[in-house]
């Protein structure tokens, strides 16, 4: 496995008001890390404590890898321009 760490874009549905009046509303999220799966686990992680959501909750229909210029996010072109971690 490569510690290159490379960004992501992952889209799908995920539903709102799944009590009432269930909807699919569509995300696209951008995360960074070291694979597919990490991706996917970050995604399942933030769109859970944003939103309250289960993972059944969450269907993600295409997890991409996409070069820095296609990021949209401001954070990411941040991380992007760190040279080194301090601790």
């Amino acid at each position: 496995m490569s510690g290159e760490v490379k960004i992501y874009r992952v889209t799908g549905y995920m539903l709102i008001n799944h009590d009432k009046l269930p909807t699919w509303q569509k995300f696209a999220q951008e995360v960074t890390a070291l694979s597919e799966k990490d991706a996917l686990e970050k995604v399942y992680s933030l769109l859970g404590s944003r939103h309250k959501l289960k993972r059944y909750h969450i269907r993600v229909t295409e997890v991409r890898t996409i070069t820095p210029e296609e990021a949209t996010k401001p954070e990411i072109h941040r991380l992007l321009k760190v040279e080194r971690l301090v601790r």
